[in-house]
């Protein structure tokens, strides 16, 4: 952080939170009102907060929800709202490694994905069942959620309805104000790119900030530089026009030349920005909550430092920690399991050299063999039916259905793959930034091997992930 001379925030999950389940239920049912003037019978169905998860993949070829492992291997299959059989998954994905830039999969990337997410699932089950009024396929259907979801943005009505009743939509962060405070005092530019258009940011950034900061600031005399209509993200990528929002009420005059402290710009670029403040690639830091629009990008194409807000977190943490004896328990049990196994194995080595006379002779006899191998196999089957249902609660931990947002299995799911190739950082709230103050050097732990000295499970041959 000592070494950051400017930090640039989006705003909608970041700087502001919302709650989640009431914001996307509302999302969920401008979807559904749409496409039930269409004729489409979807006036049961309701928005389910636990049937995804961001880090899911949408498979519009198969109308499936899965999650990959950071190899891109599928470890866990919805097709539509019903769970996918072991062998059904086996089947289908035996073959298929998830590549994000194949346009059949859709990476859910942020929490704004979760009610097109929880509508296309439920209208493949109603598809299957011949119950649209229209031909279309999986991708096609997808496709078609996902527009009506635009428009719903487009037309406003959404994002009128926050407006008018904050309090219900919003989550207040009391050390925000504070946090911003201390990097702005301490010399950091700060900067607001938000997507959001000019009114409902000056109303949701008026509401979050201006009520919790010093008597005299305001959330406008916070950030050094406010781009509203940003279109992340290509505001990372591509030269588009700049104007100046020359009144309260929105009022856009063009800009010719460097943007200036102190004002709110429409639209622009990322290399506008930069040219305006004197700065580039890691003396600047962007925190966003989108992992592709807000942090793949920004550190793909700029090198700019980057921060993934992942609010989740919060809750996973306090299950983790709540599963903390039983994992002890899982980790004992299976320490014990593998060690009974490698000697099981060395049995039936010792076995077969006995049955076909080869190699060095030990000193037990083919029956003494046979013997331990039955008493090792029945407590191998003692151990397995002790941490079954402790395995099953493990990935289980933060959501019944998809597990722990950063794992898949026992390996580290695509999300957490795609967080530590881009995010420098990732935290469950910018105010967590509080903590540690705006001169603080972050060093990221020291990676290990399965071979290192003390690794746990090192073995001379080492499993990866998928192994």
């Amino acid at each position: 952080m000592r070494a950051i001379r400017a930090i640039g925030y989006d705003m909608d999950y970041t700087l502001v939170h919302y709650q989640v389940e009431e914001w996307e239920r509302r999302a969920y049912v401008h979807i559904q009102e749409r496409l039930a003037v269409r004729g489409w019978p979807v006036g049961n169905l309701s928005f389910d907060p636990k049937l995804v998860c961001r880090g899911l993949i949408i498979d519009t070829e198969k109308g499936n929800l899965v999650k990959a492992n950071r190899f891109g291997f599928i470890k866990r299959a919805f097709h539509g709202t019903r769970p996918a059989e072991y062998e059904e998954q086996r089947e289908v994905y035996a073959r298929t490694i998830v590549d994000l830039a194949e346009e059949r999969w859709v990476f859910l990337n942020t929490l704004f994905s979760l009610s097109e997410a929880c509508m296309y699932a439920q209208l493949v089950d109603l598809l299957d069942r011949r119950e649209l009024p229209e031909v279309l396929g999986y991708a096609d259907l997808y496709a078609r959620v996902r527009s009506t979801l635009d428009a719903a943005h487009m037309e406003g009505r959404l994002k009128a309805e926050i407006v008018a009743d904050p309090t219900r939509f919003i989550q207040l962060d009391p050390e925000m104000p504070l946090t911003l405070l201390d990097q702005k005092y301490a010399g950091k530019k700060l900067l607001l790119v938000t997507n959001s258009d000019w009114s409902y940011t000056v109303s949701m950034m008026s509401y979050a900030m201006d009520p919790l900061l010093p008597k005299g600031i305001t959330w406008r005399s916070l950030f050094d530089y406010v781009i509203v209509a940003a279109r992340k993200p290509s505001f990372f990528t591509v030269a588009s026009p700049c104007f100046e929002v020359v009144t309260e009420e929105g009022l856009l005059s063009p800009v010719i030349g460097p943007l200036q402290q102190g004002k709110a710009y429409f639209g622009g670029s990322a290399q506008q920005l930069e040219k305006s403040l004197g700065l580039s690639g890691d003396e600047i830091l962007y925190v966003g909550d989108h992992m592709f629009g807000d942090v793949k990008i920004t550190k793909s194409v700029l090198r700019w430092r980057t921060a993934l807000v992942l609010r989740e977190l919060e809750e996973e943490i306090e299950a983790l920690r709540s599963f903390e004896a039983d994992e002890g328990r899982l980790v004992a049990l299976m320490d014990e399991k593998e060690a009974l196994e490698a000697e099981n194995c060395r049995n039936r080595l010792e076995i077969q050299r006995l049955q076909h006379p080869y190699g060095p002779k030990g000193l037990a006899n083919e029956q003494a063999l046979l013997e331990r191998a039955q008493a090792l196999r029945a407590r191998v089957e003692a151990l397995d039916s002790e941490i079954g249902p402790l395995a099953r609660r493990s990935t289980e931990l933060g959501n019944t259905l998809w597990g722990p947002l950063m794992r898949a299995g026992n390996d580290k799911s695509h999300l957490a793959r795609q967080v530590e190739r881009y995010a420098d950082i990732y935290t469950s709230r910018v105010s967590n930034l509080l903590k540690l103050t705006p001169f603080a050097y972050l060093r990221s732990p020291r990676g290990s091997l399965p071979h290192d000295p003390g690794a746990p499970g090192g073995r001379p041959l080492l499993p990866t992930g998928d192994a």
